[in-house]
């Protein structure tokens, strides 16, 4: 079998610490996860950044891995576990939760396996054991993230693909889990199911961005108002509300609705664009014409 370079595989060198190792996981389980990727082999690598996740979180797992790492071993190489290395392990591994990204289905390589695939005979040795945190993501509306609620949400995951009934809370923002009790992997020996955790995407939304607990979005306003001042409808995740635009008000600027972001602790940011009409008559010309001598001072570019 081949030697697995779980450094290179994450993109990160191997004094790395616990922060950088999750980060540079987080950002690659979301670009191949199979439910949101279109790159061809995204769940073969979706699959192989658990798996290098799986060893480099784990203290004990790493320092093993590092030890063998440490025979001039690379990425690529053949490799068979040294005669001694199952004596050497003191039981074997627990397989915990991977805590913090989209976590996988437990399908792990040969060579995996052949360092870290003992824990059917532990486990029974040691008696009822609980079984083990799947993660999977899903990616909802940013309407439902705001409005929270149960919703049925599908995913798939180590059970294959299945349709769950999931309370969101309201608010929630991208990247946060949502633990399921019960409905990860079965116990062994009698004990109980591991949590289904549930990491949050939200999808982009053509009319809102999310930014942190903030909302932008961007407003239309018509010449007249924005030197007038003028009170014109806006559009919330709560509904439409009314907003003052100040006059003198350039195309832009930012106002500010307290409260009219993600609940809790959420603004909106309204960015004002100014629309002017198009002069597609004789009057209409005549208008721009008496606005032009009017402000003939005016210089757009100064």
């Amino acid at each position: 079998m081949e030697f697995k370079d779980y450094y290179e595989t994450l993109g990160v060198k191997p004094d790395a610490n616990e922060a950088q190792i999750k980060a540079a996981y987080r950002k690659l389980a979301r670009k191949y996860h199979p439910d949101v990727s279109k790159e061809a082999g995204a769940e073969e690598k979706f699959k192989s950044v658990n798996e290098a996740y799986e060893v480099l979180r784990d203290k004990e797992k790493r320092a093993a891995y590092d030890n063998l790492r440490a025979g001039g071993y690379r990425g690529g190489d053949q490799f068979r576990p040294p005669p001694d290395w199952a004596q050497h392990q003191h039981g074997g591994f627990e397989f915990r939760d991977a805590g913090g990204g989209f976590g996988g289905s437990g399908d792990f390589s040969d060579f995996f396996e052949s360092l870290f695939g003992q824990r059917a005979g532990t486990r029974a040795q040691r008696g009822p054991m609980r079984g083990r945190d799947v993660r999977a993501g899903v990616t909802i509306d940013l309407q439902v993230a705001y409005t929270g609620g149960k919703q049925r949400l599908g995913l798939r995951d180590a059970h294959g693909e299945r349709t769950l009934e999931v309370n969101i809370p309201a608010g929630i923002l991208p990247g946060r889990t949502i633990r399921l009790a019960g409905q990860g992997e079965a116990g062994m020996q009698g004990g109980p199911a591991g949590d289904l955790l549930l990491e949050v995407q939200v999808r982009d939304d053509p009319r809102f961005h999310l930014d942190g607990h903030d909302v932008l979005v961007e407003v239309a306003v018509a010449p007249w108002e924005a030197a007038l001042g003028a009170k014109v409808p806006v559009p919330t995740l709560g509904g439409e509300v009314e907003l003052r635009i100040p006059a003198g008000s350039r195309s832009g600027r930012k106002l500010r609705l307290k409260g009219r972001g993600m609940p809790k602790n959420g603004d909106q940011i309204v960015t004002l664009v100014i629309q002017t009409p198009a002069a597609h008559d004789e009057e209409s010309r005549a208008a721009y014409a008496a606005f032009e001598k009017a402000f003939a001072d005016f210089d757009p570019r100064g």
